[in-house]
């Protein structure tokens, strides 16, 4: 039994149900004391375990966990507001530009000793009467409502319908600097990693209710048209927990909710409670509309970007990148591409490569970060768009399509090291924020090109040439030498800085031929974790990510430095 691993899921039950207090002790373990605690507890592993999983000692967001000893104590009297903070806490929150208007208005009105007006809706929670849908720092929506559903069901012939209640908890948060949703999603405690009926009518019902209230209140430009609920979400962290009478479960992981009647339930419950809110706080709803309609004038010009640049087919004339080399088959799911980093690598991929099925497109430097890019900038960046278009993806965001992907295995393939790292890292990123069912799909892959040549004096093990791609694998090939008596000090050691310095048959026969390559397949186990990994190591809070450097960097050793 791994004790962070029920620690973690004891933590997650603790937002999920508000003001519980859970305990966890590890009798395994000796009993430590408050008075040897600090001399005995490796606080560097606990800090680093507790970054990623949000478990800390009372951070200033009213976490609660707590440890004493081998005891965890797990308590969040803020629920799933609170279990959204954590989650955008190297975000900057959408709301605070309505909170710090509306606060500023109140100071003007209370200087002149005139009341505010009514159609300054205030936030301040005491006196507003949606204040329950408000976290208390007013940057977070809390939901909680219950549904009554029609459930039929027949006995010896006779059709029965009941009333069953389906009760939902919901937080949203939106955050300005970023560019993607993400949802977290629960039945009766358990984490339905696919989603479901309860997202489904979560997102159905927040689309319509921003587009009813925005037609009635007349801030929308165009009454005519809706805006897409892909741009609403833009920037949200949601998490919607339910708690359904006989639920149904789907997929082979019964990881998605199957239930048609929550949706509806859902669906109400949030078109209810949002429509309240909207029409009493419209600088709520005011910040989410700039919002979504930046995010559509950043998607229209993407999607003008995307048609410039098309592929040569059947049915259609279509450039592709200048320096893209493109494989001769159009079989999406036998073609692959590899991108690599600059002309010198890729002058050796091109020349080392299967022409039929291997495709090559270099990459000039380091790419954009798009984790603290706006959308237009991803359209006005040359490499990116070179990307885009090799692979056929639409719009970020959009509804990913197998059909328009011109090779079902992306591989990465950067040099072994630093600077290949941060280009294999940025690269990741992209393809996590801009398409993430790539990665969710297993289309994402890691090439592992070698570290070392070691070349002996005499064919030794089939060849005199062997190839290690780790410092480790050359230790243990090295000692195997030694003991099979052979001396080796007569081999001399080649280390590629880069793949430039391989030569095609090199490359082809370590790193791209199929029959002897090692590709590592690029795969998430928890999208959580993920996100706010990705948040912290790539986005624009400078504190977290010197924090999390200074955690590691107790556990770096000299010599794994690339210097």
């Amino acid at each position: 039994m791994d004790a962070d691993k029920i620690a973690s899921r004891m933590d997650e039950v603790a937002y999920l149900n508000a003001g519980i207090t859970l305990t966890l002790t590890d009798e395994r373990q000796p009993r430590v004391t408050k008075e040897t605690k600090k001399k005995t507890q490796d606080t560097k592993n606990k800090k680093k375990v507790d970054f990623i999983d949000g478990a800390t000692d009372g951070d200033d967001d009213g976490d609660k966990t707590t440890v004493d000893g081998n005891t965890r104590t797990f308590y969040h009297a803020g629920g799933l507001a609170e279990y959204a903070a954590l989650l955008c806490k190297t975000k900057t929150p959408l709301f605070i530009s309505a909170k710090k208007t509306v606060a500023a208005a109140a100071k003007a009105a209370k200087k002149k000793k005139v009341a505010p007006k009514k159609s300054s809706p205030p936030l301040s929670l005491s006196a507003d009467p949606t204040s329950t849908l408000l976290s208390e720092d007013a940057f977070t929506v809390t939901i909680s409502g219950s549904e009554d559903t029609k459930i039929k069901s027949s006995s010896n012939g006779v059709e029965k319908v009941a009333a069953v209640p389906v009760e939902a908890d919901i937080a949203l948060r939106w955050s300005s600097d970023a560019y993607s949703d993400v949802t977290l999603s629960f039945c009766n405690n358990i984490r339905t990693k696919d989603g479901g009926s309860h997202v489904e009518g979560l997102r159905s019902g927040l689309t319509r209710t921003v587009n009813s209230v925005l037609k009635k209140t007349g801030k929308s430009k165009d009454s005519a048209s809706n805006l897409p609920g892909e741009f609403i979400r833009e920037g949200l962290t949601a998490l919607v927990a339910v708690r359904v009478h006989d639920p149904e479960f789907e997929g082979q992981t019964k990881g998605r909710l199957g239930s048609p009647e929550v949706r509806m339930a859902v669906d109400a419950i949030v078109s209810r409670e949002l429509a309240r809110l909207f029409e009493w706080n419209t600088e709520v709803l005011g910040c989410i509309y700039d919002k979504a309609t930046a995010a559509q004038s950043a998607a229209l010009a993407a999607r003008a970007a995307r048609d410039m640049v098309r592929r040569k087919s059947v049915l259609a004339f279509s450039v592709l990148p200048g320096k893209l080399a493109d494989c001769a088959s159009r079989d999406a799911s036998a073609s692959e591409i590899f991108i690599v980093e600059g002309d010198s690598a890729a002058g050796s991929a091109k020349q080392g490569r299967d022409r039929k099925t291997q495709a090559i497109l270099p990459l000039r430097g380091k790419i954009l970060n798009i984790e603290r890019a706006a959308p237009e900038r991803i359209y006005q960046n040359n490499e990116l768009q070179n990307l885009i278009s090799a692979l056929g993806l639409g719009i970020k965001g959009s509804e990913f399509d197998l059909s328009s992907l011109r090779y079902h295995r992306i591989i990465i393939m950067t040099d072994a090291d630093v600077d290949g790292a941060h280009i294999r890292v940025l690269l990741l990123t992209f393809f996590y924020r801009y398409q993430k069912e790539l990665v969710e799909n297993g289309h994402v892959y890691i090439a592992c090109p070698p570290l070392y040549k070691i070349t002996a004096p005499k064919k030794i093990y089939g060849s005199r040439e062997h190839y290690v791609y780790s410092d480790v694998d050359k230790v243990a090939l090295f000692a195997r030498m030694a003991e099979d008596n052979i001396d080796v000090e007569r081999c001399t050691t080649q280390r590629f800085k880069g793949l430039g310095e391989m030569m095609p048959d090199q490359l082809w026969k370590t790193t791209m031929n199929p029959e002897g390559r090692t590709l590592l397949r690029v795969s998430v186990e928890d999208a959580e974790m993920a996100d706010r990994t990705l948040g912290v190591l790539m986005g624009d809070a400078v504190g977290p990510r010197r924090d999390f450097i200074q955690q590691g960097a107790a556990d770096l050793r000299l010599e794994d430095l690339d210097v």
